[in-house]
């Protein structure tokens, strides 16, 4: 049973193409085009909306329960509508997925710099540091990492639904499944499935190590290995005192008691 319904994706004429089908390499790369579209557009979007409503404070409300909005519509619903309204291509997809990407990155920006400490904040600013200064030099440096988490959620959002893009004509992954489901292919379907997920978890690993590079490590507790080494030599020299001060405090010294002084 395994090997039929792993038959599709393990034969090597699948993964070169040729005839009239597309091969898996093709779908791939027509799936990774269509998340990295629908990706760039939304964090145009919301990456300065969210930057702006966190440094400022205005508009949170409308922005917040916007994303809510966003989040809770269809996409492939969306997608029917925006067919209906403005025909087929990869107009209609692109909203869809652009909508359905914007609330992570919009939500986590904004949160991120909304959470910064004020006190580092002050500081900036009496160092005589401008509004977009303390914008870019220390609150969005400090937010990476949510920032960062509203970016890899939405990539991986984006991934998993790009599929939808087969049901109105325009290929990608999705084009597995849906021929899959109406040859009644399941060895098709399984290939798409697992396709897409390997390719959502080879991206979520490539933007988690992009996330490790950005961010600095005194926000994420990593210490560098060459301070590592240098750690413990450097704090050698402060025990040794601190320990012969304790030893020295540690001796316990006779009490006197009574008028004549004898020790207890």
């Amino acid at each position: 049973m395994s090997d039929g319904l792993l038959g599709y994706l393990l034969d090597p004429a699948n993964w070169q193409g040729g005839g009239v089908r597309a091969s898996i390499p093709a779908l791939i790369g027509t799936h990774l085009w269509y998340t990295v579209q629908a990706l760039v557009v939304a964090a145009v979007i919301a990456l300065p909306l969210g930057l702006y409503i966190g440094h400022t404070g205005k508009g949170s409300f409308i922005a917040i329960n916007a994303a809510n909005a966003g989040r809770s519509l269809p996409t492939l619903g969306l997608i029917i509508l925006l067919v209906v309204i403005m025909g087929l291509g990869f107009g209609p997809v692109l909203i869809a997925l652009v909508v359905l990407a914007i609330p992570p990155i919009l939500t986590t920006t904004y949160a991120g710099i909304r959470a910064v400490d004020p006190a580092a904040i002050d500081a900036a600013r009496g160092m005589g540091m401008r509004p977009l200064q303390v914008l870019f030099k220390v609150e969005v440096p400090i937010a990476l990492p949510l920032i960062s988490s509203g970016l890899r959620n939405a990539l991986l959002q984006v991934v998993a639904t790009s599929t939808v893009a087969a049901y109105v004509g325009i290929g990608g992954l999705g084009r597995l499944l849906i021929d899959g489901l109406s040859l009644n292919d399941y060895g098709r379907v399984v290939a798409g499935a697992v396709v897409v997920a390997a390719l959502a978890i080879v991206l979520d690993l490539l933007a988690a190590g992009t996330q490790r590079l950005v961010v600095s490590p005194g926000l994420t507790g990593r210490i560098p290995r060459r301070l590592r080494r240098a750690a413990p030599a450097a704090s050698a020299p402060a025990l040794a005192p601190a320990d012969g001060v304790a030893a020295t405090t540690s001796t316990p010294e006779p009490v006197s008691s009574g008028r004549d002084g004898a020790s207890s």
